[in-house]
């Protein structure tokens, strides 16, 4: 069974939250990247993308608390759900879209992100506007026009 994944869209006028990620694994064999762009390289290439902020969804957890949840170890922000955005795939997972209001704290690194970070697995986080997400590899790709729509407002 696929553990969906639970998202926390942040908003500050016209720009998201994203994570720039930088990932590169031992074997594409253990890399959710290279399955998902089909690589069949001798070798993990290394992959430059970026994400919003979200993660598994546990046992018992409801989406929207696992959204909040990830929003808090991933940023250190406190938030609330306002609704759900939209819904799709990530990596084959079911996704849900969450946008997010009375957003508390500065954005800072943390959790399981902020412990792993390095040169073979980096993360930053960065707000960016609509025009940025084809540059940065905003991944899945199919939420870079249903974000910019939001940004846009």
């Amino acid at each position: 069974m696929l553990i969906p994944r639970a998202v926390a869209v942040v908003v500050d006028g016209p720009r998201a939250l994203i994570i720039k990620r930088f990932l590169r694994k031992g074997s594409p064999r253990d890399c959710v990247m290279c399955e998902d762009s089909n690589w069949l390289g001798p070798a993990c290439p290394g992959h430059h993308y970026a994400v919003l902020p979200g993660g598994h969804v546990e046992a018992g957890e409801s989406a929207e608390a696992a959204a909040l949840r990830e929003l808090r170890e991933e940023t250190t922000l406190e938030a609330r759900i306002d609704r759900l955005v939209w819904a799709g795939r990530h990596n084959g997972r079911p996704a849900h879209y969450y946008l997010v209001k009375d957003v508390r704290g500065s954005a800072v690194l943390s959790g399981d992100e902020a412990k792993v970070h390095g040169p073979e697995d980096s993360y930053e986080l960065m707000w960016v506007t609509a025009d940025a997400f084809d540059g940065l590899n905003l991944h899945p790709a199919d939420i870079r026009k249903p974000l910019a729509r939001l940004l846009r407002g």
